[in-house]
Formats: C-alpha cells, sequence, structure tokens
C-alpha cells in the first residue's frame, strides 16, 4: 500500500508530492479546484455555516461555532479543497479523510458544499469526481459516505452518477431538523480494480 502523507499535507496550498492539489479545470467551465489555504476560511464558513445550520445533510449540531465548524471540516481532514469560479469566489468545497481508525483508513470518507447560488450546474459532481482522483493518488482503496440521509435526492443521484452504490440502509439513522427521524444510505465505490493483495 502507498504511503499516505500525514494529515494536512494538503491543507495549505501547494503542489503536493503527488499531484493531489493539481487544479481540476474542464472545457465545460472555468472553475478552479484548489487546495484550501488559511486566507479561504472566511468564504467556506459562508457556504457551510447555513448546511450545518439547516440541519438537513450534515450530523454536525445545527449549533455548531464557527471555531468548532473550522476544526470538523479543516483540521480533522487530509486534504480540503475548493472549487473557485472565474470572479475568484469560493463557490465550493469538499473534505476527504480517512473513514476509520488504523485497519480501516485505507477506505476514505470526504463531503462537500456547493454554494446555494450555483447548486444544478455540476460543481458538486465535479467535487466529486475530483475527490476520487485525490482519494486515488493518496493510496485510499475505497470511498464511503456513512450517513447520506434519504431524503437528499439530489445528493443520492449524483453520487450513484459518480459511481456509488448504495450498500445499506441505517433506519432512523439520522434526525432531521425538520422530518424528525429518516432513514441513511451507506454508499460506497471501490477505487482499485481486482481483489485485494
Amino acid at each position: 500500500m502507498q504511503r499516505r502523507p500525514a494529515r494536512g499535507a494538503f491543507l495549505l496550498g501547494g503542489q503536493s508530492p503527488d499531484h493531489t492539489s493539481a487544479p481540476l479545470t474542464s472545457p465545460r467551465s472555468p472553475l478552479q479546484i484548489r487546495p484550501f489555504e488559511a486566507t479561504d476560511w472566511p468564504a467556506v464558513w459562508a457556504l457551510v455555516e447555513p448546511v450545518f445550520r439547516a440541519g438537513e445533510t450534515f450530523p454536525h449540531d445545527p449549533a455548531i461555532s464557527e471555531a468548532e465548524a473550522q476544526q470538523a471540516w479543516v483540521e480533522h481532514s487530509q486534504a480540503v479543497m475548493v472549487a473557485v469560479d472565474p470572479a475568484g469566489d469560493v463557490v465550493g468545497t469538499y473534505y476527504l479523510r480517512p473513514n476509520s481508525l488504523a485497519l480501516g483508513a485505507h477506505v476514505a470518507n470526504a463531503g462537500y458544499v456547493v454554494a446555494e447560488q450555483t447548486r444544478r450546474l455540476g460543481i458538486g459532481s465535479r467535487l466529486c469526481q475530483h475527490s476520487l482522483q485525490a482519494a486515488r493518488r493518496l493510496g485510499f482503496r475505497a470511498m464511503q459516505f456513512n450517513l447520506v440521509v434519504s431524503t437528499n435526492t439530489a445528493g443520492i443521484r449524483c453520487w450513484q452518477r459518480n459511481g456509488f452504490q448504495v450498500v445499506g440502509t441505517l433506519p432512523g439513522a439520522f434526525l432531521h431538523k425538520r422530518l424528525g427521524y429518516m432513514d441513511a444510505l451507506v454508499m460506497f465505490q471501490g477505487l482499485v480494480e481486482g481483489p485485494p493483495p
């Protein structure tokens, strides 16, 4: 298995040894996906705060403080990326980290937020594709989403279009702020071909 860089190695920008931080652009859009820098935090907080406060897709306490959110999104992640539009505005972000400890650390986990005004433009899908590339480069063998809320139909469709499969349903596992206890899906995608060594 490839040796993974220490946690935080990709948080502050610059080119990583394995090019995980290389920007991803597309002929469809000049959107750039690049490593998070400390100066990006106010813009990232502006994206994640309303999502956390809504209590509809992420399990964080809707009353989370900014400092707690920064720790959860940035400090606990192995890589954090931002999507920047041609005007230089941060319109999306994702984190990438091991899904579990030690013997389960070869499976990645990721979380994504897109600015409300730029949703349904394919940015979430671009972030997902970029995170899958980054996870492979970091030596992860799979990616797993642990708690995809069943009411998040747009997210579920996006992840399925990008190769994720539903491998389980957790009855009543998510306490939706408005709707109460909702089912959550576990979604999974392998990142290597063939049987494990």
